[in-house]
C-alpha cells in the first residue's frame, strides 16, 4: 500500500473538540457514507422481492450483495495510490459519481444478471466512499480526536441499520423495488455539490511508485477467493468445482503476494506492519467478530420475513432496536476510546452482544417480539461499544506514516470476514432447511421435491397455498422446523462471538499515548532534514 501524504498547510489541530471547520467536512463524509451504507441495508430486505421478481433462488439473488463486496475488495488495495495520485477530494467526488450512476443503472435492470453487474459498478464507487472519507476527516481533525472522529463516522453506521430496512420495506411496499436505487440519485447529486463547495482543494503529490505486480496478484486473488466462498451457499458443498476452483486459484495468488510483499520497498500491502503486536491483536479481534456478527446479521430480517411472514416494512421496523441500541453507546464509546484503554471496555460490550445473541439460539415459530426486539437492542448496545474502539486502538498504535497501510490491512480483513461469515451462515441455514421432511408426490416447477419447511415459508408470503393443503398441520410443522434451523445457525454465530473473547483478552489494558505524531522529518526513507511535515491520509 502506498503511503499517502500531503504537505501540511497549517499546524495539526490539537483541541479535543471537533470545531465547525471539521464538522463542515464531516457533513460531506457522513452524507456519502450514509448513502453507501443505507444501500447495503436496503438491499438486504429486498432479497425476497428479487427472488419473486426475477424468479431466482435466494443464493442467486444474494449475489446482489456479494457482487458489491467483491468490487469493494478489488478497489481497497488501489485506494491509497489513487488518493495519492489524484487527490482525496477528486477521488471522493469520482466515487460519489460512480456510485450514483451505478444506482441509476440498477433501477433499469431487467434480469438478475444485469442487476448483479450494475451492483458491481455501484460497489466500485461505494467501496471507496468510507476509506477516502476517513482520509479527509483524519486530515481535518488531527491525531488527538480520533475517538470522537470515529463516533462521528459512526453516525451512518447507526442510521443504516435503523433507516435502511425501514426505508427499503416502505419503498417496496408503496412503490416498487426500483425506488431503493432511484432514491440515491437526488442524494448523490446533492452530495457532489456539497463536496465541491465544502472540501478543501487538494494538491496531489505522488511520492512512491505504484506496485503493479502486487496489484496483479492481490486484487484478482482476493476477488477469486471471495467469489469461491460466496458461491458456496448455492453449490452447497466445497466439492463443487465452482467453489474450490476459484478459491484455490485466489488463495494461490494471495500466498504468492504474501511471499512477494516483503521484497519491494513500497509494496501494495505492507504485511510487515503485523510485527506491531497491538495492530495484529486488534485486527484479529475485528476479524473474528465480523465473521460472527455480520454473517448472522443478514439472517435476522430473513427470519422475520420467512418464518413470521412479515412484510418488508415490518421486518425493517423490527430491526430498528439494534440501531437504536448502537446509537446510545457509540458516542460514549468514542469519547472513552480517547481516555480509557479499549481492553477495559470492549469485553463488556462483547458480553452484551453475547447476551442478546442467546435469545436467537432459542427461536421458535412464535417467539415474543418484545423479547426479540429487546435482545436486538442489547446487541446494538454491545455493537456500538465494539467496532469503533477496536479500530481506534489499532490506529493509535501506529506512527503517522504507517496509518494508511495499517488501516488498509484491517479493512481488507473486515471484507474477507464479512464475506466468509455470510457464506458460512447461509450454507448452515440452507443445509438445515434441506433436512426438512419431503412431501410425497409434490415437486416444484423444476421437478425438485418440496419440503415441509420450504412449503411453509412459501405459504407465509402466499397464504393461498395453505388453503389448498389437505393437512393444515403441515404448515405448522414446517414453520417449527424452519425456526429451529435459524436457531441452530445462530448457535454457530453465538460460539464465534464467544471466541472473540480470546483475542480481545490481549487488547491493551493500559493507557498509551497516540503515536501518530511520532514522525519527524527525516524519519522516513527519502525524507530530508528540513522537509515539510506530512499529515497522514488514512485509507480504511
Amino acid at each position: 500500500m502506498t503511503q499517502q501524504s500531503v504537505a501540511a498547510p497549517q499546524p495539526v489541530p490539537t483541541s479535543d473538540k471537533l470545531d465547525a471547520a471539521v464538522l463542515k467536512v464531516a457533513g460531506v463524509v457522513v452524507l456519502g457514507a450514509l448513502m453507501s451504507i443505507l444501500d447495503v441495508t436496503v438491499v438486504s430486505v429486498a432479497l425476497p422481492t428479487f427472488q419473486s421478481e426475477f424468479d431466482a433462488s435466494y443464493a442467486r439473488v444474494a449475489w446482489t450483495m456479494t457482487g458489491y463486496t467483491l468490487a469493494l475488495a478489488t478497489v481497497i488495495p488501489l485506494s491509497g495510490w489513487a488518493a495519492d495520485r489524484f487527490g482525496t477530494k477528486r477521488l471522493y467526488m469520482m466515487a460519489l459519481a460512480l456510485f450514483t450512476i451505478g444506482s441509476g443503472l440498477c433501477a433499469t435492470a431487467d434480469t438478475i444478471g444485469e442487476l448483479i453487474t450494475y451492483r458491481v459498478l455501484q460497489g466500485l464507487g461505494g467501496g471507496m466512499l468510507m476509506p477516502i472519507g476517513m482520509a479527509i476527516m483524519t486530515r481535518a481533525a488531527g491525531p488527538n480526536r480520533i475517538g470522537r472522529l470515529m463516533a462521528v463516522l459512526g453516525i451512518p453506521m447507526l442510521l443504516g441499520p435503523i433507516g435502511g430496512p425501514i426505508l427499503g420495506g416502505w419503498l417496496i411496499d408503496v412503490a416498487s423495488w426500483h425506488w431503493i436505487f432511484l432514491i440515491n440519485l437526488p442524494i448523490g447529486i446533492v452530495a457532489l455539490v456539497y463536496a465541491q463547495l465544502a472540501l478543501p482543494k487538494d494538491s496531489p503529490q505522488p511520492s512512491e511508485s505504484f506496485d503493479f505486480l502486487g496489484m496483479l496478484m492481490l486484487s484478482p486473488g482476493l476477488a477469486l477467493f471471495l467469489y469461491g466462498v460466496s458461491t458456496l451457499p448455492e453449490a452447497g458443498t466445497f466439492a463443487d468445482a465452482e467453489v474450490w476452483g476459484p478459491m484455490l486459484v485466489g488463495a494461490a495468488l494471495v500466498v504468492a503476494f504474501v511471499r512477494y510483499s516483503f521484497k519491494p520497498r513500497h509494496p501494495l500491502l505492507d504485511l510487515r506492519l503485523f510485527r506491531n503486536r497491538r495492530l495484529t491483536i486488534a485486527a484479529l479481534t475485528m476479524f473474528v467478530f465480523i465473521i460472527a456478527f455480520m454473517g448472522a446479521g443478514l439472517l435476522f430480517p430473513s427470519y422475520f420475513l420467512q418464518v413470521r411472514g412479515e412484510s418488508t416494512l415490518h421486518a425493517g421496523l423490527l430491526m430498528a432496536p439494534q440501531g437504536i441500541g448502537a446509537m446510545v453507546t457509540m458516542p460514549i464509546a468514542g469519547m472513552l476510546a480517547d481516555k480509557v484503554p479499549v481492553g477495559r471496555t470492549v469485553p463488556f460490550a462483547l458480553l452484551l452482544i453475547l447476551a442478546g445473541f442467546f435469545t436467537f439460539t432459542q427461536l421458535d415459530a412464535d417467539t415474543s417480539y418484545v423479547l426479540l426486539c429487546g435482545s436486538l437492542f442489547v446487541m446494538g448496545l454491545g455493537m456500538g461499544g465494539t467496532m469503533m474502539p477496536i479500530m481506534t486502538s489499532a490506529l493509535k498504535t501506529l506512527t503517522g506514516h504507517e496509518v494508511a497501510r495499517g488501516s488498509t490491512l484491517v479493512n481488507i480483513l473486515q471484507q474477507i470476514g464479512g464475506s466468509v461469515g455470510a457464506a458460512v451462515m447461509s450454507v448452515i441455514l440452507t443445509n438445515e432447511l434441506n433436512g426438512s421432511r419431503q412431501i410425497p408426490g409434490l415437486t416444484d416447477e423444476n421437478g425438485n421435491p418440496v419440503t415441509e419447511a420450504g412449503l411453509a415459508i412459501a405459504a407465509q408470503q402466499r397464504p393461498e397455498l395453505a388453503q389448498q393443503l389437505p393437512d393444515p398441520s403441515l404448515i405448522e410443522r414446517g414453520l417449527d422446523f424452519a425456526a429451529n434451523s435459524f436457531a441452530t445457525t445462530f448457535w454457530v454465530a453465538f460460539a464465534l462471538v464467544a471466541a472473540t473473547f480470546i483475542p480481545a483478552a490481549f487488547l491493551p489494558r493500559r493507557r498509551e499515548r497516540s503515536h501518530l505524531l511520532d514522525d519527524q522529518p527525516g524519519d522516513q526513507p527519502g525524507d530530508q532534514p528540513g522537509d515539510q511535515p506530512k499529515i497522514p491520509v488514512i485509507v480504511h
